[in-house]
Formats: structure tokens, C-alpha cells, sequence
């Protein structure tokens, strides 16, 4: 079942259009990796498709039930970020927020859904530490318990593996893939082609061209082959 419809959808800021006529389809159970130039709108369509920024034209749908405020994201973070001095527990509780409302506590069935997901995240032996003691990669799956306590359909994540070692890095995708199979949506924005090769199950390409559909499709279409030979060296050494 489709859960995000977009529709001839144009992107930019103050008028200026980064990019336009962008139409795609995500199912239920999708893993799109999402690539291209720098400065071509990647990070610019996440906030849109959570209504943190209005298109310049176009229209998104959700299906499936689906609110944008529901959907688990996972931004970039910031030099300010990292150094947040909040608890491992508070910072994964926040995801909880979208359920809470204006209620200014936690209900025992939203604290356990935080104790899940670090469990789930492999972080509980963390929950009283201060998150900015803590590694990138520690972090980023505490901000990934977090993004869990606001949804079990879609999860959005920007760049999730910037500035991790190649250990954590690998423990990221495993994680992610995890969730994937067990039936969280997955859109990622990445620089990784190599991952995206390896778990996408489509692709969307934006830039000075546009593709979206099946990997293979990608793989063989203008706009994978010329992507990819740019990061050929790349590819090869995973391979």
C-alpha cells in the first residue's frame, strides 16, 4: 500500500527552485536510498515530506494511515547537538512528544516504549549517561531509539553514518536493515553509493537528472551509470 504519494512536486527556497517534476511512489516496506549532487535538494525533500517546509508547488498524499507526524526522523546533527546535556533516557523519551502532546509527563506505556527501543538499539546499559559523553556512534543510536519512539511505519534518515568510524558505520546499517526487515519503511538520504547498492530497494536520484525506481533499474539506467562511474572507485572497493 502506498504511503507517501508525491506529485509533480518543486522544491527551493525563496522562490528559487532546486529542483521540480519530482514524482515518486513509497510503499509499505520500501527501502529508498535517496542520492545525487550536493546542493541538488536532498535534505530540502525530507523537511517537505515532514511539512517542516512547504514545496513550491506539487502535492504529497499519505496513505496507509499515515500522519507526517508519524514518521521517525533522524536529521544530521549539529556541532550544537552533539554536545546536548541531556540523559540518554530523556533524550529517547522526547521521541515521544508527537504521542504526549501538551501533556507535560510521560505515561508508563510511553516510558516503555522508550526502554524498548534502546533495548532494541542496544543502548540501555547507557540510559543514565550524558549524551554528549558518549561516542558518534553511540549517539546515533540513541537518536535512532528516539526517532522509534515516534513511529513503527516510516523512518527518515539523513545521512545517518556522517563522521562514524567504519566499525560503527557497519553497526548502523545493520541496525537499519534490521528495522527494514522487520517492516519499518526506510527512506535515507545518502553519499554512500556502496550502501545504497547494497540495502536500497529503490532509489531516487536527484539532480541534473532524475530517476526513481528498482535498483536494478537504476543500475542500468543514464543517471545510475553516470552517478556510479563517478564514485567507481568507491564501488570497486567494496566489491
Amino acid at each position: 500500500m502506498a504511503q507517501i504519494t508525491v506529485s509533480d512536486l518543486a522544491l527551493g527556497y525563496d522562490g528559487q527552485v532546486l529542483i521540480e517534476g519530482l514524482n515518486f511512489t513509497i510503499e509499505s516496506g520500501d527501502y529508498l536510498c535517496i542520492v545525487g549532487e550536493n546542493g541538488s535538494g536532498k535534505t530540502t525533500l525530507m523537511k517537505t515530506l515532514l511539512h517542516l517546509q512547504e514545496p513550491l508547488s506539487g502535492e504529497i498524499r499519505f496513505g496507509d494511515d499515515l500522519r507526517a507526524s508519524e514518521i521517525g526522523y533522524l536529521p544530521q546533527q549539529t556541532v550544537v547537538q552533539k554536545d546536548f546535556p541531556a540523559s540518554v533516557r530523556e533524550i529517547v523519551l522526547s521521541g515521544c512528544q508527537g504521542r504526549s502532546g501538551l501533556r507535560p509527563f510521560y505515561r508508563r506505556e510511553e516510558k516503555a516504549l522508550a526502554e524498548e527501543n534502546m533495548k532494541k538499539m542496544g543502548v540501555m546499559d547507557l540510559t543514565e549517561r550524558c549524551y554528549r559523553e558518549l561516542s558518534g556512534g553511540q549517539q546515533q543510536r540513541v537518536l535512532l531509539a528516539r526517532a522509534l519512539c515516534a513511529t513503527r511505519k516510516v523512518l527518515l534518515l539523513d545521512e545517518p553514518v556522517s563522521g562514524l568510524d567504519p566499525k560503527a558505520t557497519s553497526e548502523m546499517y545493520r541496525l537499519i536493515e534490521k528495522l527494514h526487515n522487520e517492516g519499518v519503511t526506510i527512506i535515507m538520504i545518502s553519499h554512500d553509493v556502496t550502501a545504497a547498492i547494497r540495502y536500497a530497494t529503490h532509489i531516487l536520484h536527484i539532480g541534473r537528472k532524475v530517476f526513481y525506481g528498482e535498483k536494478d533499474m537504476y543500475l542500468q539506467s543514464e543517471a545510475g551509470r553516470v552517478f556510479l562511474l563517478e564514485h567507481e572507485e568507491e564501488v570497486q572497493h567494496d566489491r
